[in-house]
């Protein structure tokens, strides 16, 4: 993983021509008829065809638009039919949650859908006051005790700074504006099949479906 101080420095120094950007295409290129699906933070390995892909790494990543997810989402107001992020969301500061949200309200036309999924907090709260050691995996370093474990998974090596639990998701999502939250479970259903598709589906296999380390969520806007 690129440290945390590596991390300061790209924003510090990209922040600027990131935000002009964004603004630059909400204005001029972002698509306001049709279908529109957008995927925050696709990474390396998880790039859908069919959907606007933003990242803020360009350099590794691959994305159709380059943004901070920290600033306005580069779109325009009611124009967005689905959000999704998958392991994403636990990366944005806890403080910067609720702008985050309100942001992909703001973005999505009325019934329009998100789905996020991350670290699944309730699970590895329960799994740790059970004292299962075995629930939590090597990633991303090898502990021996639970207690390592349990923050290995929560913390990460400092990447993690939010964590994230139905109950804070849902009041997340309803100070936002959304109407309604789901939990899904297994994580590879979905609510609204006909935007989340397949191949969004598959970012989303869990060893464990009956006690998946990911909480993933389903949420609406009013019609």
């Amino acid at each position: 993983m690129i440290a945390r101080k590596t991390k300061a420095l790209f924003y510090a120094l990209a922040g600027p021509a990131m935000k002009l950007n964004g603004a630059l295409y909400r204005k001029f290129r972002a698509q306001r008829s049709g279908v529109v699906k957008v995927q925050l933070g696709p990474g390396r390995e998880h790039y859908l065809d069919g959907w606007i892909n933003l990242d803020a790494n360009i350099f590794t990543k691959n994305c159709d638009v380059w943004a901070d997810f920290r600033n306005k989402l580069p779109f325009p107001d009611a124009s967005v039919d689905a959000f999704y992020s998958h392991h994403v969301l636990e990366h944005l500061p806890d403080t910067l949650l609720l702008f985050h949200f309100r942001e992909m309200f703001r973005c999505l036309k009325p019934g329009g859908v998100f789905r996020i999924g991350g670290p699944n907090g309730d699970e590895a709260i329960r799994q740790f006051g059970e004292g299962d050691s075995n629930w939590f995996g090597d990633f991303p370093d090898k502990r021996e005790s639970i207690g390592g474990r349990f923050s290995n998974f929560i913390l990460c090596r400092g990447e993690h700074l939010s964590i994230l639990t139905f109950s804070w998701l849902r009041e997340l999502a309803g100070n936002a504006g959304f109407r309604s939250l789901s939990r899904c479970q297994p994580v590879t259903e979905t609510n609204f099949p006909n935007l989340f598709d397949q191949k969004a589906m598959n970012n989303q296999s869990e060893s464990t479906p009956d006690s998946p380390p990911t909480l993933s969520v389903d949420g609406e806007t009013p019609c």
